[in-house]
């Protein structure tokens, strides 16, 4: 009775509610979404004041803290590593148990977004696979003075622009009871989609992979004072299709913001990549920078750096392939390589001038010893991966050209009218001449084979989504 006289006070004069709220038999779990604001409370009144998962930091807050602590709720800390484990065990053991617990109310999101669509349900609620009851969360109102997004409006300035409005509307619909199936049961996460699934067809909005780990990168971003867009990669879809943790993702924003610095788009331009790699530009670069800029507008964003770092760069950077490029400097077998050896091949193949030269040098030595021993070469190679893929496309390229070359070569000697053994053929003329030019446009499409594994990490389309 406290509880909805406070949002009385507050201008939430009627709440309507839609559909039968499942008894905690029927549907311990109560699944609600979309999360928008901390005025999602009233949900809990609406609901008979069930536990809940709570934020740790939620018990702190003023009036609302108390309000919660009253429902027993599951308190969460995001930056406990365990937290996340302990807070299944705890809704396990709740839904199963027969001490009388109350139903839990959850908001799977795990953060708060603008309501223009359904980003990543945790799979927490999912994993007794027990029967769940969606709730819809609707806010119907001509003036927005709820949500609480990053961009958005601090917490006070909601709360006053709030007590201001003479009435606050907001709709409760509870949806049939779902019962998950054999399958669901033994897999959360599709469990968990599918609910997300059916909500967002019934609140009609898309859904997007975007994840609380998003808002994580979206706050390095700012601290670097770029734009916190930059971090909004869809998470979620970054580790399903690449196996990427949260961690690696950091490590390589890291290496990002190092390309990027200055930028005042935060992206990443194909001249910023030539200074990064102390590189011209030229038509070798040009080409693996187009490899990463998958949308094609000449600028590279933090989710195709990671997409072509991945898919583009690592695979080309093996072991064998740094032997290789280390033989290729080092031709004599002295173990190291000179200032000018590195000169003359950089200059050659990259049209490095002498002051590019100099600069990459003193990186990879880093222990100045006047030479790159082999275990400088991998560490810098390691470091950036990106050198492997332009040696890669400079070989195969420089490898077509020969042939290329080869190719006329034959078709002006059989023009004079010399005969195969001059031509050092050992099979007839027009043959040589067709394997060759075959040769040559087998190695034009030699980077077609990356083109079906980046498809797979399109951006979801038709959501723009803010998130707290």
């Amino acid at each position: 009775m406290l509880g909805r006289l406070c949002f009385v006070v507050m201008g939430f004069h009627v709440v309507r509610t839609r559909g039968e709220r499942a008894s905690r038999d029927e549907a311990p779990l109560l699944v609600c979404a979309p999360h928008s604001t901390f005025f999602d409370a009233v949900v809990a009144l609406a609901c008979g004041l069930p536990s809940s998962v709570a934020r740790a930091e939620s018990s702190q807050t003023p009036l609302f803290g108390t309000l919660v602590a009253f429902t027993q709720p599951v308190f969460v800390s995001r930056e406990d590593g365990n937290s996340r484990q302990n807070t299944i065990r705890e809704i396990q053991r709740r839904v199963t148990s027969d001490e009388g617990w109350p139903q839990i109310a959850i908001f799977p999101e795990g953060t708060c977004t603008n309501r223009s669509c359904l980003i990543t349900y945790k799979a927490g609620a999912f994993y007794p696979g027990v029967p769940i009851q969606p709730v819809l969360v609707r806010y119907p109102n001509r003036l927005d003075t709820l949500t609480w997004t990053w961009e958005g409006l601090d917490a006070a300035s909601i709360f006053w622009y709030t007590l201001c409005q003479f009435n606050t509307n907001v709709e409760i619909e509870f949806l049939p009871v779902y019962k998950p199936s054999e399958e669901e049961r033994a897999n959360p996460k599709l469990y968990a989609r599918n609910v997300r699934q059916l909500m967002a067809a019934k609140l009609d909005v898309p859904v997007t992979d975007h994840t609380y780990d998003d808002c994580k990168l979206m706050e390095v971003a700012l601290q670097h004072n770029l734009p916190i867009e930059i971090g909004l990669i869809e998470f979620n879809k970054i580790n399903q299709k690449l196996g990427l943790n949260l961690e690696t993702v950091r490590e390589l924003m890291s290496k990002y913001l190092e390309i990027a610095r200055d930028s005042e788009d935060g992206r990443i331009t194909l001249h910023k990549f030539a200074q990064y790699l102390h590189l011209p530009v030229t038509a070798v670069l040009e080409e693996v920078f187009s490899l990463y800029d998958r949308s094609g507008t000449g600028v590279i964003d933090f989710r195709e750096y990671i997409i072509g770092l991945s898919l583009v760069s690592q695979p080309s950077n093996t072991e064998e392939t740094i032997q290789s490029a280390f033989k290729m400097f080092d031709p004599e077998g002295t173990g190291h390589i000179t200032l000018e050896r590195l000169g003359k091949i950089m200059y050659s193949a990259f049209g490095m001038d002498a002051l590019q030269i100099r600069q990459l040098f003193r990186d990879v030595d880093v222990d100045g010893l006047g030479f790159i021993t082999y275990d400088q070469f991998s560490a810098h190679a390691q470091k950036k991966p990106e050198y492997a893929k332009l040696f890669h496309v400079y070989q195969t390229l420089h490898s077509a050209r020969e042939k290329v070359q080869q190719a006329d070569e034959a078709e002006r000697r059989l023009e004079y009218g010399l005969d195969p053994p001059q031509l050092g053929l050992t099979r007839s003329p027009d043959v040589e001449l067709r394997e060759r030019r075959d040769g040559a446009a087998a190695a034009e499409e030699f980077e077609t084979a990356v083109a079906g594994d980046l498809r797979s990490l399109t951006p979801t389309a038709g959501a723009k989504v803010k998130v707290a």
